[in-house]
C-alpha cells in the first residue's frame, strides 16, 4: 500500500522542475572508506572514481581506453612506457606530473591491510624518463600492466604518508577527477562539488550528493518522494512497474558481475560444517571434488533468476559474463540435478548428508538473502542441512576475508576471465598477485601456470585462449560455485539519461540532463 501510493504522488513531485546544478544519487551499498588504495570494493571505488583519476579508463562495455595516461606501448617483451597527458591539473591547482604517479603506485603497494598492492606486484622496476613519460619494468614478459593500472587511483604526492584517516576527513582528498571531495559521513552521505578544471570537461552538476541508502524499500522510495533523483541496483520487483511508469525513466545493461559461492577448502575442519545433529565434523567434505559438485548440482540456477531476481539475471558457469574477454562458452550452468547430487555425497561417504551455513551480506548485491535462502533451501532438498546468516557488508567482509566462513556469498566484476581467476582462484601467491580474494583457498598448479602463461601473452588471441583454458580446469573442478550474472539496472527522474555500464559504476559525470 505505501509503495502504490509513493507512485500514486511520484508524478507530482515529479512536476517540480530539477534543478540542473544538483545531482541527488540513492546508492545501494555502503561506502566503508574513500581511501582510494584501502578496500578494492565497487562503492568505493565508485567515489574514487569521481575525486580521482588513473592511468588508463574503462569505457561503458568494459574495454581499457585513455585515461590520465594518453597513449602507451610495450617497448620490449618486459618494458611498458606510459606517456601522462598534459596540462592535467590537480584540485589545489598543481600540475599533474609523473612522481604524482610514482607516488601513487609506492603508496598502493606499501599501505597496511591495503588491497591494492597486488595491481603493481608485478612492477619491478619504475621510473620517470621525464614529467610526463613513465617506464614501467617487469621480471618477466607480462602483457596486463595497463589492465592492472587501471586499479590504481593517482594521487597528490602532496599527501606525504597520509593515512585512511586523513583521506576520510578530506585532508589527502586531493584528486584530478571531475569532482573535489566535499564530506564524508559515513553510513550517510559523500558530497562532492564540480572540478570546473577537469581535462575531460566539466560534469553538468555542481554538486553531487551520493546518499547511502542500502536497503531496497528506502531507495526505491527515496526516488518515487522525489529525495534523490536517481538510483542504482533496482530492486528486480519494481523494474516493470517502473518501465511503465512515464514519471522515470530507465538504463539496463548485462553486467559484467557474477554472484558465486567460495567453498572452504583448506583446513582439516570447517568452522560451519557439521554432521546433520549440528556436531562439528572430524574432516572437512569441501575439501572433496566431489562434495563441491554435488553442492552445484544441488542449486536451481534458473528458479534464482526467475524467481529470485524475477528475469534480471543470466545463469552463470564462468566467472565471467559472456560478453567479457575469456568467457568459456562451452562451459555450460550445473544442471540442476537434486539426485545426482545424493548420488554424488553417497560416494563421498555422506550418504547421510551433512549440516552446513551458507553466509552472505545482506545488503551488497541484489537480493543476496534472499538468494541464499533460495540456495539454503534447495541444498537442503539435496541432503545437505542448510542454515542462512546474514549480515551488512562492513561485518560480513571482514569475517569473510578472515576465512571465518564455510560457504561464502561473493560478487565479482573484471574485464578479463584470467584478471578474475588471478584473484579468485589462483593459490596465493601475494609477490606476483595471486589469489588476494580466494577465500576458498582453493589451489591447482595447472591453473597457476596457465595463468602465468597467458599474462606473458601480447597477443590477445592466444591469452583469451589460455584464459578459457584455465577456466575450464578451475571449474570443472569446482574451485567455485558460479550462481548467475547479474543484470544492472538504474532509475532516474524523466529529465536525467544515463548510459548503462557493463562495469555497474555510476559516474555523476555521466548523468546528462535531458
Amino acid at each position: 500500500m505505501k509503495t502504490r501510493l509513493l507512485y500514486a504522488l511520484a508524478g507530482a513531485v515529479l512536476s517540480l522542475s530539477l534543478h540542473a546544478a544538483d545531482l541527488r544519487i540513492g546508492m545501494s551499498a555502503d561506502v566503508t572508506s574513500v581511501d582510494p588504495h584501502f578496500t578494492n570494493i565497487t562503492p568505493n571505488n565508485t567515489i574514487g572514481w569521481h575525486v580521482f583519476d588513473a592511468l588508463t579508463h574503462v569505457d561503458a562495455d568494459a574495454r581499457l581506453v585513455p585515461g590520465l595516461a594518453e597513449s602507451w606501448r610495450a617497448v620490449d617483451d618486459t618494458t611498458w612506457e606510459f606517456k601522462l597527458r598534459r596540462g592535467v591539473k590537480f584540485h589545489d591547482g598543481s600540475d599533474l606530473t609523473a612522481d604524482d604517479v610514482l607516488y601513487s603506485i609506492d603508496r598502493a603497494a606499501k599501505l597496511p591491510n591495503g588491497q591494492f598492492g597486488t595491481f603493481v606486484a608485478q612492477l619491478s622496476d619504475k621510473r620517470a624518463v621525464d614529467s610526463h613519460t613513465l617506464r614501467f619494468r617487469t621480471a618477466r614478459p607480462y602483457a596486463m600492466v595497463p589492465y592492472d593500472l587501471n586499479s590504481i587511483f593517482i594521487v597528490s604526492k602532496k599527501a606525504g604518508a597520509a593515512s585512511s584517516a586523513d583521506f576520510d576527513s578530506g585532508r589527502a582528498m586531493i584528486g584530478s577527477g571531475p569532482f573535489r571531495f566535499v564530506r564524508f559521513a559515513r553510513g550517510d552521505r559523500v558530497e562532492l562539488a564540480k572540478n570546473e578544471a577537469y581535462w575531460g570537461g566539466a560534469p553538468a552538476w555542481d554538486k553531487v550528493s551520493f546518499r547511502i541508502l542500502p536497503s531496497d524499500a528506502p531507495r526505491l522510495a527515496a526516488l518515487l518522494a522525489g529525495d534523490v533523483d536517481m538510483i542504482d541496483a533496482v530492486p528486480t520487483q519494481d523494474v516493470t512497474r517502473l518501465k511503465a511508469n512515464r514519471n522515470f525513466a530507465l538504463a539496463q545493461k548485462v553486467s559484467w558481475r557474477t554472484l558465486f559461492f567460495h567453498l572452504d577448502q583448506a583446513r582439516d575442519k570447517s568452522p560451519f560444517v557439521t554432521d546433520r545433529a549440528g556436531k562439528p565434523l572430524d574432516r572437512n567434505p569441501l575439501r572433496d571434488a566431489r562434495v563441491r559438485l554435488a553442492i552445484s548440482k544441488s542449486i536451481n540456477r534458473q528458479a534464482i533468476v526467475d524467481r529470485v531476481m524475477e528475469g534480471s539475471a543470466l545463469p552463470a558457469s564462468n566467472l565471467v559474463s559472456p560478453p567479457v574477454f575469456g568467457h568459456a562458452a562451452d562451459i555450460k550452468p550445473e544442471a540442476y540435478d537434486p539426485e545426482g547430487a545424493k548420488k554424488l555425497l553417497a560416494e563421498a561417504g555422506y550418504p547421510d548428508g551433512f549440516g552446513l551455513t551458507v553466509h552472505a551480506p545482506n545488503n551488497r548485491y541484489v537480493n543476496d538473502d534472499q538468494i541464499a535462502q533460495a540456495v539454503a533451501q534447495m541444498l537442503t532438498r539435496a541432503g545437505i542441512a542448510a542454515k542462512v546468516e546474514v549480515m551488512p557488508v562492513n561485518v560480513y567482509l571482514p569475517k569473510a576475508r578472515a576465512g571465518e566462513f564455510s560457504m561464502t556469498m561473493l560478487g565479482w566484476g573484471s574485464f578479463s576471465g584470467d584478471l578474475a581467476l588471478r584473484s579468485l582462484v589462483a593459490t596465493e601467491q601475494p609477490a606476483k598477485g595471486f589469489g588476494t580474494w580466494n577465500w576458498s583457498k582453493y589451489s591447482n598448479p595447472k591453473v597457476d601456470a596457465l595463468l602465468e602463461q597467458g599474462f606473458a601473452t601480447v597477443d590477445e588471441k592466444k591469452r583469451e585462449a589460455i584464459a578459457r583454458d584455465a577456466a575450464r580446469l578451475a571449474l570443472r573442478d569446482t574451485a567455485v560455485v558460479p550462481l548467475h550474472h547479474q543484470l544492472a539496472t538504474w532509475a532516474m527522474k524523466r529529465n536525467l539519461s544515463y548510459a548503462a555500464r557493463t562495469d555497474e559504476y555510476t559516474f555523476a559525470q555521466n548523468v546528462k540532463p535531458q
